[in-house]
């Protein structure tokens, strides 16, 4: 099944001269949805379906690769929150005054850091089975998450290294992506089993695979080291409205992890998905679309008089 290209690629200016590449699908004067993707992921990890409503409706969804995938340039952030500069930077150069955001897997922890910094540029965040804090206050024990607590120092060592590793075999499978997935999938409970089934959802899978690893893949094992540390803020300084999505049979974030989370962010709802896996939200998007864009104020930034 061929995967219509995004109606917009490229990469933007950020600090120390480093760029963040991103995609756009739907229309391009609509309502900004920025959407970050899971770990592994890139900007291409956006539903079929979300972009054929987001056409249909009006909504101007935009895939950020974090550093170290696509064209954005490797770096390691000090903590999560530092992220957000970036993000703003990346807003203002297309021309996005006030956003929505939605974060799957490992996106998650980066979209409650943009609503903790941006709470007047952000009007709501989504979160489909979103990683929980692993030290300070917030943190949550337990999960395949506490393996990489026990290889932070050893990923903090090889991080480049294992990405070039990792570039290199996605390079050689290539040919066979679609077999890959197909051989991953098998190995999956029957929720994620049966979305990587559905041509639409494992066309966009592969081609989100290829083409964001097309040059580097060191943003996973960044990934993991930021999830480890303190993330620059606390669950509760996340001041906009979160809908919190996670399957009821997640077996990568428990359940309970998103629900640990939400009872500690100030304007929060969770929605458990019942007998959905950890892909189950991307299985879910029209509904949570819908109920995202209905999150929170239509605030604007002040405008400045001039001088």
């Amino acid at each position: 099944m061929d995967v219509k290209r995004p109606t917009l690629e490229g990469s933007v200016a950020v600090r120390d001269g480093r760029r963040l590449s991103f995609a756009e699908h739907g229309s391009p004067r609509g309502r900004p949805i920025v959407w970050m993707h899971g770990t592994p992921g890139a900007r291409r990890q956006i539903p079929l379906e979300s972009r054929r409503m987001a056409q249909d409706q009006g909504l101007r969804l935009i895939g950020v690769d974090r550093p170290g995938i696509g064209s954005s340039t490797p770096h390691l952030y000090p903590h999560l929150l530092d992220w957000t500069e970036d993000l703003a930077l990346l807003l203002d150069a297309l021309a996005v005054d006030t956003c929505h955001l939605v974060g799957m897997s490992g996106g998650g922890p980066y979209v409650l850091a943009a609503g903790a910094a941006l709470p007047e540029r952000v009007h709501g965040v989504a979160v489909l089975g979103g990683v929980a804090p692993t030290t300070g206050p917030d943190a949550v024990d337990g999960g395949p998450i506490q393996l990489a607590m026990r290889l932070a120092p050893l990923i903090a060592v090889g991080r480049v290294p294992l990405g070039l590793v990792v570039n290199q075999l996605i390079r050689v499978v290539r040919p066979v992506a679609g077999s890959c997935v197909d051989l991953y999938a098998a190995f999956q409970p029957p929720g994620d089993k049966t979305l990587l089934g559905r041509p639409d959802f494992r066309a966009m899978f592969i081609d989100d695979i290829l083409n964001g690893n097309r040059f580097q893949s060191s943003a996973p094992l960044s990934d993991l080291l930021l999830f480890c540390r303190d993330w620059g803020f606390e669950v509760a300084d996340v001041q906009v409205p979160v809908h919190w999505w996670h399957g009821s049979d997640d077996h990568i974030v428990p359940l309970r992890h998103g629900q640990h989370v939400v009872d500690r962010l100030p304007d929060a709802t969770m929605t458990a998905m019942e007998g959905q896996c950890h892909l189950g939200g991307l299985g879910n998007v029209e509904e949570m679309l819908t109920a995202l864009v209905q999150l929170g104020p239509r605030r604007r930034r002040a405008v400045k008089a001039p001088a």
